[in-house]
């Protein structure tokens, strides 16, 4: 299996999970907050739908300045939040699709203006800013919707809200 197609599978099965998450945002706690320092729940879910097309950009361009990210417009409901994972995921599908290893093995930057965080191979990018970093706000949305009193869907099997069968 080649690296492209390795990765497109995992982000396909992994947003099934992240999926199985962000549609049960209550839309009547959008703005809640665990804590003042913490990101509002629609900010944390829209983050996680923003970084499942992650893989595209990063695929289709050298570099991400910060400086000059515009974010996307923050869903209104739940539906829109689906619709953007949707998009996002397509995006990134269709972008490791026409990508070959020798581009997955160049180099990208991630800055804020002059200010340069990392310069690291593209693959490892794509594992660890994108991917794992949904994983981890993923697990943290978890937490949010437990205090929330909401039900949590298994990710890798039942969680405490279902039963085993």
């Amino acid at each position: 299996m080649s690296i492209n197609q390795a990765l497109i599978a995992e982000l396909q099965q992994e947003t099934i999970n992240t999926k199985k998450i962000l549609s049960i945002v209550p839309s009547d706690k959008f703005s809640w907050k665990p804590h003042e320092k913490s990101m509002s729940l629609i900010s944390l879910a829209h983050h996680i739908a923003g970084l499942t097309g992650w893989a595209s950009m990063v695929v289709n361009s050298d570099e991400l300045d910060l400086a000059t990210l515009k974010s996307p417009k923050t869903p209104d409901n739940v539906q829109e939040l689906l619709d953007f994972l949707d998009l996002n995921l397509n995006e990134s599908v269709s972008a490791l699709e026409k990508t070959t290893d020798e581009n997955l093995h160049q180099m990208w930057k991630l800055r804020m203006g002059d200010q340069v965080f990392f310069e690291l191979p593209k693959i490892v990018v794509i594992r660890t800013m994108c991917f794992n970093h949904i994983y981890h706000h993923r697990g943290q949305l978890s937490v949010y919707l437990r205090l929330l009193d909401v039900k949590i869907p298994g990710m890798y099997g039942p969680s405490a809200d279902e039963e085993m069968s």
